[in-house]
């Protein structure tokens, strides 16, 4: 099967959030699994690493095209580039006017003015890279920024190109949350006829909406676990889109991320003081744990549990639980980490809480990927209380690391833990802890099981190694794609 895979980010060419992570590695394992993959981002200059024009044989392939945006008619260039260790096709959409910018989205946390017609653009070019370098068999767009070009394919490319005529489209949605909501007159951007601006097609409460436009355009649809696929045709967690994912039925599935298990694992974490796997776990994780509690300055005690958040600080990922009950949380000998950034209330509520127990909490206000895989392998937990949280991917981290998780049972979280009970205990299946209900009592109840399991010795290491032995790589996962992808394709070979 021959698969272009379009997305706005992908490492190491650029990456915001975990999209970035998906997109290659997914890439990457079907790959593996014998498909011929080619995946095509936006050429991002100012956020290529230093050195990547050599390290990703980022090359011109001497084809240009011309995407006709509303009234304007643009120029654009395709590199070839190499997803490194891999055998995976990277095609780089060339246009400094639209991406030669300091981030892909926002300058100073303000969205660019001229966004639609960017990615109208970037989908227009995805297009003519699919008649250059195909035919492809299926072409999967991930999120509001490649939603369009299920459309494009359906209304235009079908009836005037038989390149197109049998390939399937898939629209993946990482978060509904972000759905490309433009004004209305931003249709005209799109080249399609206004008969489309419908409340059943690309129409949103006045506006134009592209991840809509995908929903309805798309062969088949998928979100990143099946809990969220269920969750988000309901009015509480469907952003007003619960209607348009409701009609899509059982075209609309559920596939849990994976994980990189060549960066993520710590028999062969780069990053981390010493590597150690399930038979080891005993003698080198509290090595990890000691070099953690050193670096960010907390008393080295083996014996007091190490609490860690890795997270964007904000309401979504549970904070707001915290701040109910600062005391409540610290009602106990444990130590906390927080690495991340955020929303303004949550920083200052984290850096407050630093100031007030210098020798309890450890407040990092920053990004840092090294930091982020050394608390992965010296933390006894992982708080995961989000609101709600389409996949998730550091549950599943901490899990192969031996770092039990604490989750609120949505989404991918519920997907990926296995709670602690005496059933699951008595069973050897538990792989964390989860509480149903997103209030105080419901996690402060979980969070003290999850402290008062780690005092009993034989339990804990009994759901460590559990959690450790879980198959999370993409293998699993890419195959339940291709099986997704089989599916769009036969709705074109009747």
């Amino acid at each position: 099967m021959k698969i272009l895979l379009t997305a706005s980010e992908a490492v190491p060419f650029a990456k915001t959030g975990g999209l970035a992570d998906v997109a290659s590695a997914l890439c990457e394992a079907l790959s593996k699994q014998g498909h011929e993959v080619v995946l095509i981002l936006p050429h991002y200059p100012q956020l290529l690493p230093r050195g990547a024009q050599s390290r990703f044989k980022i090359k011109p392939t001497g084809e240009s095209f011309v995407a006709t945006v509303g009234p304007r008619e643009t120029r654009g260039h395709f590199l070839q580039a190499q997803l490194p260790n891999s055998e995976v096709k990277v095609i780089l959409v060339d246009q400094p006017d639209y991406f030669d910018r300091p981030s892909p989205y926002v300058y100073e946390n303000i969205p660019y003015e001229d966004n639609c017609e960017r990615f109208v653009f970037f989908s227009r070019a995805i297009i003519e890279a699919a008649r250059q370098f195909g035919p492809f068999d299926v072409i999967h767009a991930n999120d509001w920024q490649t939603a369009l070009v299920p459309a494009l394919i359906e209304i235009e490319q079908r009836k005037r190109d038989d390149l197109f005529k049998k390939v399937g489209t898939i629209l993946t949605i990482h978060n509904l949350a972000f759905q490309g909501r433009f004004w209305h007159w931003d249709m005209a951007l799109t080249g399609l006829d206004w008969k489309y601006f419908n409340w059943k097609q690309m129409e949103f409460f006045g506006d134009l909406n592209l991840l809509k436009t995908g929903i309805v355009f798309a062969d088949m649809v998928t979100a990143v676990s099946p809990s969220y696929a269920k969750e988000i045709c309901t009015p509480d967690l469907g952003w007003g889109l619960d209607p348009a994912l409701s009609d899509r039925g059982d075209s609309l599935v559920g596939i849990l991320n994976g994980v990189d298990v060549k960066t993520w694992h710590p028999d062969v974490d780069r990053f981390i003081k010493v590597n150690y796997d399930e038979k080891t776990l005993e003698q080198n994780k509290p090595l990890c744990k000691a070099d953690l509690q050193k670096i960010v300055g907390l008393p080295e005690k083996p014996e007091v549990p190490v609490v860690a958040m890795i997270s964007r600080l904000s309401q979504q990922k549970g904070f707001d639980l915290f701040k109910q009950a600062p005391d409540r949380l610290l009602d106990n000998d444990a130590q906390f980490i927080f690495l991340g950034t955020g929303e303004r209330e949550y920083e200052r509520f984290v850096k407050d809480l630093a100031k007030q127990h210098p020798t309890r909490v450890a407040g990092l206000i920053r990004f840092d990927e090294e930091l982020a895989h050394k608390i992965e392998a010296g933390a006894d937990l992982f708080l995961m209380p989000s609101e709600f949280e389409p996949c998730g991917l550091n549950q599943m981290y901490s899990m192969l690391y031996g770092t039990l998780p604490v989750v609120h049972a949505v989404g991918g979280l519920a997907d990926s833990v296995v709670p602690a009970s005496e059933t699951t205990l008595k069973n050897k299946t538990a792989t964390g802890f989860s509480f149903k209900k997103q209030n105080v009592e419901s996690f402060l109840k979980t969070f003290n099981q999850a402290l008062e399991t780690y005092r009993n010795k034989k339990t804990w290491k009994q759901i460590q190694q559990t959690a450790m032995s879980q198959d999370l790589s993409w293998t699993n996962s890419a195959k339940n794609y291709v099986k997704v992808y089989n599916r769009a394709i036969a709705r074109h070979c009747k």
